[in-house]
């Protein structure tokens, strides 16, 4: 049996059930299917330098069956301006093998193996036929025929790639049928229907809701349609678009006549996609454009890399960097190719030849790793064929000269060749501020450490983060492995990329404080000051909000980016020059109508929503209530004063502390039950009483019609395992309030469960019922109890000295701690009630902990974009056009990049300012220096001025206080009405005004500093 054979043999090991706990996010970009196929998949990948190993890693983290490697050569020195999965004790070593023990590392579910091999011996095709994807990096176009001639022959999916200084280039052939089952990866559409024409068209009219979001040539199947019930789960319908809420779906004569309701579900439909092989691309090529500014280059990069593969064999070596004489030939070579490619890139092309960067490793890595999970998986759309990437904006106003980017012994010379010796030293000296270190912290901190940023004396790397590990993170947070859960990630980060490049040690310091007001103390005017740029890699926000704005303020270059599945952004905001992250927001997420949640759930999504706000209705609320009475002196005399619910608060208090405080699990299961059956059944049986399913509305028109969909409430069952599920976890839930010990055995379950007698529900009458958002709801009051007689049932707090209950806190990321499990059952449940499709609890977990999908492609990609544009900012480039705002999504795949949008122009009087200008005051001024000030120079009346919360003045406060606080300087009047201190750490107050000019017009002024 050959090696292959045995390497074959013994890859062929059946696949585990999926972690869901270590690749929870990206399960919600890829899906279990495509995870299944890709856990099937083996990938071989040729070169192990640092595209080899960017590649390596991210499939590795993605989950295939196994990751093979081949590169034989030895280790150099020049191999750890990128590799930064070797050290400089593995020179010398073959790389491969150097390379292994540490990818190893990154997820235990896939094995790493090394392919063997000598020094000198390249890769053939023999040796690759055990494989699904062979990927190529750095390979000649000699070896790259002679693979993929076998590869497109014998149906294995083949990649090449290489990057060159600031160049990368890809090319995919999976074959001459390569059928993707899902082109977008985006959620299937679906939207509910009010009629369907009976006609050769078929036109499908939707609830003027929503719009249908379909496109020609999409293809729909439907549900719950009456009269025309043809259409029932038919086979996919090809559509074609009339308009927002309406499309056709063919010839419907020959059905029934449409009467009401039904939902349109979008299907997917598998596409078939026919490559080429790189003989006959070579010939034909079809580019895939990254950059529609530079449209005709991928023409002239095509030949170029062909010219390089021909000067590399020509003269066993690439151009020198920066040599005139080099880039000549090579240019000869490459206009023989092509003669109309452009000279001025080809000449930097050979220029950069030798150059190896890790930004440009980290956008084609990401980039092909998703390609050959795509490959694996068939989910997503391939790229098609040649990919062409250039970066040439990232270079230094001031180009080097041919000795300033020779080779000096050092592991940067692959970013010397590009930048030079001089600009190495600029990059060493630089001083940032990295605000997170989980999925895009810790790509950044790799690529900064590759690129040698603050490595020089004077260079320091601040990175702060108050986020532990946790099991989910180690998927593509790839700085992280299991024995550091728990651990800090900033300090985890920072030892880990000290530990790649020795000569951070000493200049990353790692905080554990959140950004905000509160750490204003930490983060103050002297840390800014001491800082070149800040770069966000955070997940939320507010707190990019908050950083934009000090950004502002300390006139800071900030780099903002983020990623959501496959898609990611990436934006520069210089001082002066760009608008700042703040100036554009996303539209609000539109809210689901209370009512809709409450009464009249349509969507499974309601049915989350509801059961989320059910978990804190029952396990949260009530016990912070109880724990607020037992601790807070008058409490309930506050509460009844201010709760316009002051009935349904004591009678909480009453439940969870006298008549359903359990003292064992077995009375938290009995609660449980009486629960559900509140819930599931008494509730859906009142809501009937009140609005019978033959109701009509004022128009004579059924009132259960339309996105109301009428319940039937539920006959508890102990062996309907969904029932069950609701009673285990709630019951659970309750013990632990009360510090109980739980239970998990089913049987104890059902056995309390079917021994208790429910009591007997009888529907009210009279009960109003919230059908719109603006309907009050009357609180249905009983006759029985008055509210002392209540009040008087509950125990004196000093009875129960000590005693609290203890409320749950949400977390979504404990699988034993049945939470998600409670939301997933309660939710499916509600879903029973109104025949709505219930939801796995992968899926409710999702919505419920409203999870970001999150996939490690997409975010190093994003960070090599990053990267790039922080060349710029340690250039101090100052026009707008040479930076560059970018936008991608893998799953199309989409390359978007705009220029930055400049800094709004404002005006007040013959003064022009933007958001980065201010108006700064010195030494303290008293209020009627300020107020006389803006007067005197600008003609401008002050009739208002405010400090944070604090209104200082203004033109209608009475003689008194207006004579007593003019005179005051603006600190001791700041404390004055405050009350409080001004925090020793703060050197400015930030203060608002508003100003009127002398036609008695408002005037808008830049924000205004008085420093202290």
């Amino acid at each position: 049996m050959s090696d292959t054979a045995n390497l074959a043999a013994k890859m062929d090991i059946d696949e585990a059930e999926i972690d869901e706990g270590l690749y929870s996010r990206q399960l919600y970009v890829l899906g279990h299917e495509a995870m299944k196929k890709m856990a099937a998949s083996n990938v071989l990948i040729v070169g192990l330098n640092g595209l080899g190993a960017e590649i390596a890693k991210n499939v590795c983290l993605a989950g295939v069956k196994s990751v093979t490697l081949y590169d034989p050569e030895p280790v150099t020195l020049q191999d750890l301006s990128s590799q930064y999965l070797l050290r400089e004790e593995d020179i010398g070593k073959p790389r491969a093998a150097a390379t292994l023990p540490r990818l190893s590392e990154l997820n235990a579910y896939v094995p790493v193996r090394n392919l063997g091999g000598r020094s000198g011996q390249e890769i053939s095709v023999d040796m690759i036929q055990p494989f699904q994807v062979v990927v190529l990096c750095g390979a000649s176009y000699e070896k790259q025929l002679e693979i993929n001639d076998w590869t497109h022959a014998n149906g294995v999916h083949f990649i090449s790639a290489e990057t060159r200084g600031l160049f990368g280039s890809v090319f995919n052939d999976f074959g001459p049928k390569f059928t993707c089952v899902d082109t977008t990866g985006e959620q299937a559409l679906t939207g509910m229907i009010v009629s369907v024409d009976k006609d050769k068209e078929g036109l499908v009219t939707c609830l003027d809701e929503t719009r249908h979001g379909l496109e020609d040539g999409d293809f729909v199947t439907f549900t719950e349609v009456q009269g025309m019930e043809e259409l029932n789960g038919c086979k996919p319908r090809k559509i074609s678009v009339k308009g927002p809420y309406t499309f056709t779906i063919g010839d419907t004569s020959d059905f029934g006549d449409y009467t009401r309701g039904g939902i349109f579900h979008q299907v997917k439909m598998p596409k078939i996609i026919e490559f080429k092989s790189l003989r006959e691309s070579l010939k034909s090529p079809e580019f895939f454009i990254t950059d529609f500014a530079k449209f005709d280059r991928p023409a002239t990069l095509h030949a170029g890399f062909q010219a390089l593969s021909q000067f590399r064999k020509q003269h066993q070596r690439l151009p020198r960097a920066r040599n005139l004489e080099d880039a000549a030939a090579f240019v000869s070579l490459a206009k023989k190719i092509d003669a109309d490619a452009d000279e001025k890139v080809l000449t930097e092309l050979a220029y950069q030849a030798t150059g190896d960067l890790s930004p440009i490793i980290a956008v084609i890595g990401g980039f092909v790793a998703q390609e050959a999970l795509k490959a694996c998986s068939a989910k997503f759309h391939p790229m098609v064929q040649h990919m062409f990437f250039d970066s040439l904006e990232s270079l230094p106003s001031t180009l080097p000269t041919e000795e300033d980017c020779k080779p000096i012994g050092s592991r940067y010379d692959g970013q010397i060749a590009v930048f030079g010796k001089e600009f190495q030293e600029k990059i060493a000296g630089h001083r940032q501020f990295l605000v997170g270190a989980g999925a895009i912290g810790c790509e950044m901190l790799k690529n900064w450490s590759m690129m040698g940023l603050a490595t020089g004396p004077d260079g320091k790397i601040h990175v702060t983060d108050l986020d532990t590990i946790e099991k989910s993170n180690l998927n593509r947070q790839f700085l992280f492995r299991p024995k550091d859960l728990g651990k800090f990630k900033s300090e985890v980060a920072a030892a880990a990329v000290s530990e790649m490049n020795p000569a951070l040690e000493g200049h990353i310091l790692c905080k554990q404080e959140p950004v905000g007001q509160s750490t204003e103390n930490v983060f103050d005017d002297d840390f800014f000051d001491a800082l070149d740029g800040v770069t966000n890699a955070l997940d939320n926000v507010a707190a990019r909000q908050y950083m934009d704005q000090r950004c502002i303020l300390y006139e800071k270059p900030l780099l903002e980016s983020g990623t959501m599945g496959t898609k990611g952004n990436v934006q520069v905001v210089i001082p002066h020059l760009t608008e700042s992250y703040s100036s554009s927001q996303d539209p609000p997420e539109k809210q689901t109508l209370s009512c809709t949640v409450k009464n009249f759930p349509n969507a499974i999504t309601h049915t989350i929503e509801w059961a989320r706000q059910e978990f804190d209705a029952m396990f949260v609320k009530p016990i912070e209530s109880v724990n607020q009475y037992l601790s807070e002196p008058n409490y309930l005399e506050n509460s009844l004063k201010y709760s316009g619910q002051q009935r349904e608060l004591v009678e909480q208090i009453v439940s969870y502390l006298v008549s359903n405080r359990p003292l064992t699990f077995e009375e938290c299961i009995v609660w449980a039950r009486l629960q559900f059956e509140e819930k599931f059944n008494n509730a859906i049986r009142q809501l009937l009483h009140s609005l019978p399913k033959d109701h009509l509305t004022s128009t004579g028109q059924p009132f259960w019609s339309g996105p109301k969909r009428a319940p039937d409430p539920l006959a508890f069952n102990s062996s309907d395992p969904a029932h069950l599920a609701f009673i285990v976890a709630a019951a659970n839930l309750h013990a632990f309030n009360y510090g109980l010990r739980g239970e998990t055995d089913p049987s104890a379950f059902k056995k309390v469960a079917d021994s208790i007698i429910v009591p007997e529900f009888t529907p009210k009458s009279g009960v109003k019922i919230q059908i719109n958002e603006n309907d009050t709801v009357e609180r249905a009051t009983s006759d029985s109890d008055d509210l002392n007689d209540l009040i008087k049932m509950l125990p004196p707090p000093s009875s129960l000295a000590g005693f609290r209950l203890t409320p749950v806190e949400f977390e979504k990321d404990d699988d034993t701690n049945h939470h998600i499990d409670f939301i997933t059952a309660a939710s499916n449940l509600r879903a029973l009630n109104y025949k709505i499709p219930v939801a796995d609890r992968h899926t409710t977990k999702q919505i419920a902990g409203k999870i970001i999908p999150a996939i490690a492609t997409t975010t190093a990609l994003v960070v090599g974009l990053v990267c790039l544009e922080l060349y710029k900012i340690i250039d101090g480039k100052r026009k707008l056009e040479e930076y560059k705002n970018g936008f991608v999504n893998l799953a199309l795949p989409f390359f978007g990049f705009s220029e930055p949008i400049a800094a709004t122009k404002n005006k007040f009087g013959n003064t022009e300012w933007t958001l980065w200008d201010r108006i700064e005051f010195n030494n303290d001024p008293t209020l009627k220096e300020f107020i006389q000030w803006f007067r005197s120079t600008h003609a401008l009346d002050v009739t208002m001025v405010s400090q944070g919360v604090s209104m200082l003045w203004s033109s209608f406060t009475d003689r008194k206080k207006s004579a007593e606080r003019l005179p005051m300087k603006f600190s001791k009047l700041v404390e004055h009405v405050s009350k409080r201190p001004i925090p020793p750490h703060t050197k400015h107050l930030l203060v608002e005004v508003m100003l009127m000019d002398e036609e008695g017009e408002d005037v808008e002024v830049p924000f205004i500093l008085v420093r202290i």
